[in-house]
């Protein structure tokens, strides 16, 4: 019905879900498939108030074009084509919550206007309603004939709403299917890619990595993403090589730095890894992730007063990450401070409760102060967790679902 799902409208999904900018990039033309849906005109007699109507609206004159349907509605109160016409002109003018009513009013009044259902949820799906917008696109999706243009549009918006709700083995299935009738369409291979990705398919990364390269060798964002899936597949070193190909392409590149770092950070290299989250901090010097590890690298370093104010920053900017109250409540220990170590190491243990670390820095604060059953309880906790490994890569740069999750431990 005019609207359309290209330009820009995709950016939201990423940026309302994470800080990061480098997903919007791949993602911000991606349904540019998606053409208009046009409104088709029934024919009920002619009024002077339908035709000045419609006539405006085909100028372009939506305030006059909107008095002229109401006025239209004031005579025909149950025309479910001035209601739809009414939502047509509020998304027009990008005004989706105002179009979503008005939609459902004319599908109320039994309107079998075509394009109606998929104009609705076009306007659910600019307004972040991606569970909403699926009930609208799957039963028309259910019935459009395969290889049709109709089915490939609709499979991209499908998939994009999963996508936008962290279910990315559904989202790779639709987005799978999109890729096959446009392969060399290169944002959806990268949002296809990031869906393999983020569901732990981390073969078919490697696959659709290699077709990426055939259209843009050069593509730091698929290095990105093959090495996170190389970490994940316990291929330190192959990682690594994705990583610095990616930096090498654009030095620039969110979470690259980020990325080499984390898994220099694991393998105890911590000068280099040092390097790298500093790299980072120069491209994004908000990034919580880095602030936390760069910071427990200065700890490492033995430098405990560059570490706190980098491990507070990341506190700030992201509540969530254990490894900063951990590293401060290890920083106050050390100096002395058993008090105020005790409340951070607390905090860290709520945020990862079978981090062993934690237990173990508990136990002796405890010790310290005299609570003796309470550090007996802490070591115990140490003797009966199973160590845990590193946790890998693509989780600390995943980007969480629009659904609360758990914050993952470091395992460290």
């Amino acid at each position: 019905m005019g609207s359309t799902a290209g330009d820009d409208h995709l950016q939201w999904i990423d940026s309302s879900r994470r800080f990061g900018c480098r997903r919007v990039l791949t993602l911000c033309v991606i349904l540019l498939l998606c053409s208009k849906a046009c409104l088709a005109r029934s024919a009920p007699p002619q009024d002077a108030s339908r035709q000045a109507a419609i006539g405006f609206e085909q100028q372009g004159h939506f305030s006059q074009a909107e008095a002229a349907w109401r006025a239209y509605l004031a005579e025909h109160p149950s025309s479910a084509e001035a209601y739809a016409h009414l939502g047509l002109l509020a998304a027009r003018q990008e005004h989706y919550r105002e179009a979503e009513p008005l939609y459902r009013k004319a599908m109320a009044l039994g309107s079998t206007i075509p394009g109606l259902r998929l104009d609705l949820g076009l306007a659910l799906f600019k307004t972040g309603d991606l569970q909403q917008a699926l009930t609208q696109f799957t039963p028309l999706l259910n019935v459009a004939r395969t290889g049709s243009a109709d089915r490939q549009r609709l499979s991209l918006l499908v998939g994009m709403c999963y996508y936008g709700l962290g279910q990315y083995r559904q989202a790779a299935s639709h987005l799978q299917e999109v890729v096959s009738g446009d392969p060399n369409n290169l944002p959806l291979l990268l949002a296809l890619t990031q869906s393999y990705l983020w569901s732990k398919q981390y073969s078919q990364v490697l696959v659709t990595y290699r077709q990426i390269l055939i259209l843009n060798p050069q593509s730091a964002e698929a290095d990105l993403l093959a090495g996170e899936a190389l970490d994940a597949e316990k291929d330190a070193f192959g990682a690594m090589q994705q990583f610095r190909a990616a930096i090498k392409a654009d030095p620039h590149l969110p979470e690259a730095h980020f990325g080499l770092g984390y898994i220099l950070w694991t393998q105890h290299q911590i000068p280099a890894a040092a390097a790298e989250f500093q790299a980072e901090l120069d491209n994004n010097p908000n990034y919580a992730q880095t602030l936390a590890y760069l910071g427990d690298c200065d700890l490492v370093l033995n430098h405990p007063e560059l570490a706190r104010p980098l491990l507070q920053r990341a506190i700030q900017s992201d509540p969530r990450i254990e490894l900063a109250p951990l590293d401060l409540g290890m920083i106050d220990a050390n100096a002395g401070r058993r008090k105020d170590a005790l409340r951070e190491l607390l905090i860290a243990e709520g945020l990862a409760p079978n981090d062993l670390k934690v237990h173990w820095q508990l136990g002796r604060i405890y010790r310290e102060l005299g609570e003796r059953e309470k550090a007996a309880a802490e070591f115990n906790k140490v003797k009966t967790i199973t160590a845990a490994v590193d946790t890998p890569l693509v989780k600390k740069m995943m980007p969480p679902s629009s659904a609360a999750q758990p914050v993952p431990a470091s395992g460290r």
